[in-house]
């Protein structure tokens, strides 16, 4: 037997799981406990240092309820979130660049027709956004989802803002047989993700802001097809080089077009001016 020492720490942990009949289960714990101690001997914590970091992971998972995950904002502003995607997206063959789910996914929107408004409320710059959803050959793809939510242009989800309806601001859409999509919602913003946690704290410590530049988000999926987590973002957003979250990329930067004809807002139900995104998604096949 092989009793713990400084200079065999990692050997012998590890070798207690030799028992473990999940391999994967194995290797995910041995890669975790060389990192882990790895970190220890770089850093030499004191033991008020150590007994910090424990009680900091101990109030995140206490500001996590049904509402807010402050796990999930960790793994996004220490940047994993985007790594595990970036991952992903690179062993599931390509289509539309994915990115973070983010926290404020909410199952259960309503299935609205084409053309549809999520807006509830009806605040905000009326903007209407359409394309298609295609394989990576061009085919369109008909009978295509796409989940869609976003924050008001008060920079607020439903689920934190009292004031919007109940699934404010999302819906879920099918293609038709063109693969085409269209919905109606409002000019979303940049906004600050909950920064009056924990996460928010070691975000000012280490001299960052919390914001997000607008977007809005997507899950677009179908039958035979891998499906994908992204977003859309607006051009010109003065936080797209600093998203908190790491999550902007070339490929989904969008240029919103101002519409002034009156004829063409009249055949899109809208006023005069109003904002027009045109997006195609790609999807790989499973």
């Amino acid at each position: 037997m092989e009793l713990f020492t400084e200079e065999n720490a990692t050997r012998v942990v590890q070798a207690r799981n030799t028992g473990c009949k999940d391999a994967r289960m194995r290797q995910i714990l041995d890669v975790v406990i060389a990192h882990l101690h790895a970190m220890a001997r770089e850093l030499e914590p004191t033991r008020d240092e150590w007994s910090q970091a424990i009680a900091f992971l101990t109030r995140v998972g206490q500001m996590c309820s049904s509402q807010r995950q402050e796990f999930i904002l960790l793994s996004d502003t220490l940047g994993v979130s985007m790594l595990v995607d970036a991952i992903n997206h690179r062993r599931e063959g390509g289509g539309t660049e994915s990115t973070v789910l983010g926290p404020f996914y909410r199952a259960g929107a309503q299935r609205l027709p084409m053309g549809a408004s999520i807006s509830k409320d009806g605040r905000g710059e009326p903007m209407r956004v359409m394309g298609s959803v295609r394989d990576l050959d061009g085919q369109p793809i008909a009978g295509a989802t796409l989940d869609v939510w976003q924050s008001g242009p008060n920079g607020f989800y439903d689920v934190q803002d009292p004031n919007q309806p109940p699934f404010n601001l999302r819906g879920v859409f099918t293609t038709e047989a063109d693969g085409r999509y269209a919905f109606t919602t409002v000019k979303p913003s940049s906004y600050p993700i909950p920064d009056d946690g924990p996460v928010g704290e070691m975000l000012k410590s280490a001299g960052r802001h919390p914001y997000r530049p607008a977007h809005i988000h997507f899950v677009v999926g179908a039958p035979g097809f891998r499906p994908i987590a992204t977003h859309l973002f607006m051009v010109g957003d003065p936080y797209l080089d600093s998203d908190a979250v790491f999550g902007v990329k070339e490929s989904l930067i969008v240029t919103p077009q101002r519409v002034w004809d009156s004829a063409r807002a009249a055949s899109a139900g809208l006023p005069a001016p109003y904002w027009e995104i045109s997006y195609d998604f790609a999807l790989a096949h499973a």
